[in-house]
Formats: C-alpha cells, structure tokens, sequence
C-alpha cells in the first residue's frame, strides 16, 4: 500500500517476535493478545487524530497470523475432509476477531498438530489493519465521513483494500501467498472483516448471534412462525435453547418476554435460536431474487456454517403437483447468473447425501407419512432457478422447452444460488421448497389462495427445516463436511 507522504514516520505497536505453540489453546490465546494489542493501538491514536487533528506520524498495526510448516510425507488420515496439508510445505493465514472465531480456531489448529504434529507458529503478519475494521468493535468510536476531518485517513492510517478482500481462495486463484507459503484458510483477515461489517448492516444483528445451522427464506411469514417455534423451545428447559434475537440485537430468553422492535427492518431481517457453542439455528429472510442469495451467502460463509438450507415458496413445473406439496431438490438448473463468473455453469452441483436424509426424514417426521405414501405431498428432482421474477409474461416455448429438457419439477430465484455458493465455499447445503403456485396449469399466486396456502403450510415447512439441522446438529462434523466439496489443493482449514 502506497501514501501521498512519504517523509511521515510510520509509527507501530510494540513488536511481538513470533512464537511456537504445542496446544491450540495457547496459540489461539496469543492470537488475542496480538490482535487485542493491534486494533487498541490503531483507536487510540484514531480517536486522538480526531480530536486533535492531522497527526504528524502514520499509524500502523497488523493482523496475527497463523503458521505451520511441515516436512514429512506421512499421508493423512484419507477420511477426513480438512485438518491437514496435502503435502510437506509452509502454510500460513491472517488472522480476524480470534475472540468471534476462538472454537473455530481452537479446533482447526488442534486439528493440524494432531495430523503433522508441529507446533504452529503465532506471530504479526505484514498485512495491515484498516483503521476502519479496527475500530468495528467499538461502538462508541465512529468514522468520520470522507471531508468531515481536516485530512484525509488513508494519509494517516491503512484502510480497507479491495485487492486483499476477494475469494481468489476459495475460487482456487490463490495457491501461493505473495511470501511462498500456502494459503492455511479459504478467507483472509480483511476478507473475514468486511464481510462481519456487511453481515451487521444487512442483518442488523452483530456476527456472534449467528449459529452453525441457517436456514433461508424468501417471504416473512418464515419470521414470524420460527419466533413462534422460539417461544415455544425457550418454554422447553429439555430442548436446549437459551436464547431468541432479532435485528438489533434484541434479545429474550424466556417464552412470554416481549421483543423490542426494530424501528426499520433491514434489508434481509434475521433471527437466531441459540444454544450453546453455536449449536442453534439462524433465519435468514433473503428476500426475493439471485442477487440477494448470492450478497448472503457470500458474507455468511466467513462464519463457516455447519449447513445452510433454503426452506422457501417455488413454482410447481407439474400437473401432478398440488399447491402445498414439498420439493426436495436433488439437481439445480443453473439460469441465476450471478455467480457465472465465479462458478462456471459447467460445474454439477452434486446433492449430498446426509442433507438429503436429514430432509426427507424431517419431512416423514412431520407430516407422519413415510415410503410410498411420502410421494403423494413430496417430489425429488430438478429445481431451475431464474433471473426474471416474469418470465411468464414472455414467449414460453422457450423457457418451457428448457425446462422441460433439465426434467425440473420446480422453478424459484434463489435456491440455485445458495447451493452453488455452499459448493464454492464447501458449506453443505440442501433446499426443500413448498409449492405456492403453478404458472404452467393456470394456478397463479393470487391473494385469496396465498392467504390460505400460508395459514396452513407455513407453520409445518418451518418445522420440517428446523427438525432437519437438528438432525444435521447431532451427526459428526467430519461426516457433514463432505470430502465432494474439496477441490485437488484445499486449506487445511475448513
């Protein structure tokens, strides 16, 4: 990163020689420490340039960074999906937010030492914070609008760099860092950073809310049953539940407490069910369309979710079909477009096996049907995800023939989206839909027939997806995180 001014000294935190640790909680605390220091460092000095004006240094800190560096060819366990380097080499990653991040990292480098067994070294990397995700976690300092103060911040401190904040990763562009070493994680600290900043605003609930399991919707009904199922759980002391929140970080613990209201909701209202460790569910409302599939499913994916399921309304494509019926989804037909530049159409986006169980069984669970009687409300197939919320007002033959040739069963715009984002990022992903209309044989979406579809079917297709992640919550990470989403070189990091 350059600067206008090159006569200020460069001023930096006291200097942390790197060091070696055998336990991952020892490493994960010296991450803390390291990062604690640094963003302490850069509001001190923010908060004093903006009181007392133009400094007469540039202020610097940097991220923590994880390395390892091994040099057996011992083979790994072949089973397991992450936790280990593919070959003998230096590895390393910035590091964000070890606090948000401590059970994450405290598994993934226990993982490491016990499939190498080397310590991983825990130092400063060279990648500098930007003052404005430093400050992030502070809510009581603000960043001033650009001309508010009377010089301009990147002449004084770092700020956020769009090169170093893309998926080159996870879109396997990046297999050397500009050091040597290879990359140790799918995301870089900035990347991880600007992604908790848009999940805030989005959202409107802070990033340690989210939960392992998420769940996405694309009408509000969803909201307002999984507060229903909330109050219900939090009444249950057996169910394991704590705590519901809504935007603005609302939060009740017990069944009957009121929960405050958000003056103006955000862009894609979310609420999160918690249990301990991250074990609950989060609701996403994405709202209508590709574009938005896609803006959620980028962000949240820093988290590193156990699961991401869409539970929401679709076009039946059949006669046979009745409105209410459920699509499991085993095979996506790809005309979203907005990940093409990052996932070229060409690529399958395979089902996965365990999140198709746990759905087929949630639905057998509520509905109380099972085998052959399960297909009379229930059909597997193709799900086509489009761009054109009216595509029917246009000539049909060829969207039908198209649709007619992938064998779809069912039609929405953002299904395709979040699946194809949960096989780039490697998030196990699964969609089971609901039939609210059927363009094709004259059943339009009208209000007296939506009114009635959502009383009845709404309550029960919420239920079916929230009993699918607790399924999805007892069985073993590593069977979860199946070795289909890994690419020939992956981060040893999920």
């Amino acid at each position: 990163m350059t600067f206008p001014d090159l006569n200020l000294p460069i001023i930096t935190p006291a200097d942390y020689a790197p060091e070696a640790f055998d336990t991952a909680e020892g490493a994960v605390a010296r991450l803390e420490e390291l990062y604690s220091a640094a963003t302490a460092f850069l509001v001190e000095h923010f908060s004093t340039a903006v009181t007392k004006g133009r400094p007469a240094a540039r202020y610097r800190a940097f991220y923590p960074e994880i390395r390892i560096t091994t040099t057996s060819h011992a083979k790994a366990d072949s089973r397991l999906s992450f936790g280990h380097v593919a070959e003998p080499g230096t590895y390393s990653t910035t590091v964000t937010r070890p606090d948000l991040f401590r059970f994450y990292l405290v598994q993934q480098i226990g993982l490491l030492m016990q499939s190498h067994s080397v310590p991983v070294i825990i130092g400063p990397s060279k990648t500098p914070i930007p003052v404005h995700f430093a400050v992030a976690g502070h809510p009581e300092v603000n960043i001033p609008q650009e001309g508010v103060l009377d010089f301009s911040l990147r002449d004084i401190f770092d700020v956020p760099d769009l090169s170093t904040t893309n998926d080159d990763i996870v879109n396997g562009l990046r297999l050397v860092n500009a050091d040597g070493s290879g990359p140790l994680a799918p995301f870089t600290a900035q990347r991880v950073d600007y992604s908790l900043a848009r999940l805030s605003h989005y959202t409107a609930t802070a990033p340690e809310h989210f939960q392992n399991h998420v769940l996405f919707t694309n009408y509000q009904f969803y909201i307002e049953e999984f507060e229903a199922y909330a109050r219900q759980a939090l009444a249950d002391p057996a169910s394991g539940y704590t705590a519901f929140v809504g935007p603005g970080n609302a939060i009740i613990t017990t069944a009957d407490a009121p929960l405050a209201a958000y003056p103006k909701l955000p862009q894609m209202p979310t609420y999160h069910l918690k249990r301990p460790g991250g074990q609950g569910i989060t609701l996403v409302n994405i709202g209508v369309g590709p574009s938005n599939a896609k803006t959620a499913t980028d962000h949240i994916a820093v988290l590193r979710p156990h699961a991401w399921l869409m539970v929401g309304h679709c076009a039946g494509l059949r006669n046979s079909q009745s409105l209410g019926d459920f699509v499991l989804a085993h095979a996506y037909l790809r005309e979203d477009h907005v990940l093409d530049a990052d996932l070229p159409v060409w690529v399958p986006i395979p089902a996965l096996a365990e999140i198709q169980i746990a759905l087929q069984e949630a639905v057998a669970e509520v509905t109380q049907l099972e085998g052959y009687e399960l297909k009379r409300i229930m059909r597997t197939g193709t799900v086509a995800t489009i761009d054109n919320r009216n595509w029917e007002l246009r000539d049909q033959s060829g969207p039908v023939h198209r649709l007619s040739l992938s064998r779809a069963i069912a039609l929405d715009m953002e299904s395709a989206t979040i699946a194809a984002n949960g096989f780039r990022f490697r998030v196990p992903y699964g969609t089971l839909l609901c039939v609210s209309d059927k363009p094709l044989h004259g059943e339009l979406k009208l209000p007296g027939m939506a009114s009635e579809f959502y009383r009845t079917q709404v309550s029960r297709h919420l239920e079916i997806g929230v009993r699918a992640m607790e399924r999805l919550r007892d069985m073993p990470l590593d069977r979860i995180h199946s070795r289909k989403l890994r690419s020939f070189e992956e981060t040893a990091f999920l």
